[in-house]
């Protein structure tokens, strides 16, 4: 991917555990959380109980972020950021390159009550474990409200948990339906905008004898399949988990979208060997020019486009994920957010960096110098931004759907929804039955996650 914190987006959740979170993962009462509530407004100081004024701000402040695609986007932000606010100093915190690593370290150190980093950067699906953990400042107390419209429609609900906001999105990653236009030219097909199209044209070019594969995504036993079959579900119109947190798989929406999913399979569109791809294998087989469409991450137009590693350059054209019937549909959230420590001593300071790592000149430096893909929706939609690469043509376009990561217990829910849909992507138990056991399996991990 084009940089350590996408892969880590994508392959770093597969490996949660509970041991790399705070004790306490149980369930949380109501009291709880409201005692860590008031801790966090204590922190405020004189802030009263509505937002936070940080135009007078002043101080010094710690963020804590991993590398980003290249160093010299961090440095790049914080110079910037240093030398139009004289009255603040915010001083870099490299953190590990290992999701994991960097996630453990934060948790030792903020639930130890250490005051710095002030602000981190943060996994997107990291805001109801580190919410849940007393390990994240709730946002929306503090930010004025109109501060959350900036933000692309369906980052913040993925920043949520119990109804408060956790984390600001900082940038972006989503996937995107890749596809070989020279193939669809010669058989003179349009760009599909429906699954059923992807499928019957897919058929269409291996029956012309022009493709070995139609389609091919990630379907092993892994965080990937979380994220391709919650944009599959969604299309359908359902959810893995419904807005109390209760699990909703067993439904007939869950079962056309796995059914769908299986079927691409056993129609050969997909290969058999489907529920063993990730990312690379999926990656390899489209850039050798065995695969007309692909699902894959905004990373891999760059790699498509590589001399050293595609045979397809030239030929490839991306449009949005499409949707059961038609039109755009809905891909996963992927990225990263800003979270701010609960102990932090300088609130105002700490809140005017991110609205300006979120604002307008902050995601634009970032989009257009380092091709990161910007939360802000002003900056997605701008014609300059655009020109950037075709991704930034259509992102705006996306309609974004969140992994079920508002429950602390994320990865025992993802785990149970990605190894029981590829059992039934394997032919190893029914579509029926892999719902009804991911139904069970996370019905105990979402209930001890105080949901």
């Amino acid at each position: 991917m084009s940089s350590f914190v996408k892969k880590g987006m994508v392959l770093g959740a597969a490996v949660m555990t509970l041991g790399s979170l705070v004790a306490g993962c149980g369930a949380a009462t109501n009291n709880t959380q409201q005692a860590a509530d008031n801790k966090n407004a204590n922190n405020t100081a004189a802030t009263g109980n509505g937002p936070v004024d940080f135009s007078k701000a002043s101080g010094s402040i710690v963020w804590a972020a991993p590398p980003i695609t290249n160093n010299g986007l961090r440095k790049t932000l914080v110079d910037t950021f240093n030398k139009e606010h004289p009255n603040i100093k915010v001083t870099l915190q490299n953190q590990n390159t290992n999701t994991d690593t960097n996630r453990a370290s934060l948790t030792t150190a903020i639930g130890g009550g250490a005051t710095t980093p002030d602000v981190y950067m943060g996994d997107v699906v990291w805001p109801a474990q580190f919410a849940h953990s007393q390990l994240a400042m709730p946002l929306d107390k503090v930010l004025p409200a109109d501060f959350w419209n900036r933000f692309a429609n369906g980052l913040v609900d993925g920043a949520k948990y119990q109804g408060k906001v956790y984390a600001a999105p900082f940038f972006a990653d989503t996937a995107f339906l890749f596809y070989r236009k020279d193939l669809l030219d010669k058989a003179g097909l349009p760009v599909p905008t429906s699954w059923e199209q992807v499928q019957k044209d897919a058929q269409t070019l291996q029956n012309k004898g022009l493709v070995k594969f139609g389609y091919v995504w990630q379907g092993a036993s892994y965080e990937g399949l979380t994220c391709d079959f919650t944009e599959i579900l969604a299309d359908a119109g359902g959810k893995v988990l419904d807005s109390s947190g209760k699990p909703a798989l067993d439904s007939p929406e869950a079962k056309k979208a796995l059914s769908f999913m299986r079927g691409l399979i056993t129609s050969k569109v997909s290969p058999a060997a489907e529920d063993t791809f990730k990312e690379p294998e999926s990656m390899n087989v489209f850039n050798n020019g065995d695969a007309a469409f692909l699902r894959n991450w905004s990373y891999a137009w760059t790699s498509s486009q590589n001399p050293k590693d595609s045979k397809v350059v030239g030929k490839v054209g991306v449009t949005v994920l499409p949707t059961f019937g038609g039109g755009a549909g809905y891909s996963s959230v992927g990225g990263w957010d800003l979270f701010v420590n609960p102990h932090t001593k300088n609130v105002p300071a700490t809140l005017a960096f991110i609205d300006w790592m979120t604002g307008k000149e902050a995601q634009t430096i970032m989009a257009k110098q380092f091709s990161e893909i910007p939360t802000n929706k002003d900056v997605q939609n701008d014609p300059n931004v655009k020109k950037v690469s075709p991704i930034f043509n259509i992102v705006s376009q996306t309609k974004f759907v969140s992994r079920p990561s508002q429950n602390p217990n994320y990865a025992q829910i993802s785990q149970a929804l990605y190894t029981n849909v590829n059992q039934a992507l394997s032919g190893g138990i029914s579509v029926d039955d892999a719902l009804k056991k991911a139904q069970q399996a996370i019905q105990s991990s979402a209930s001890s996650g105080g949901l």
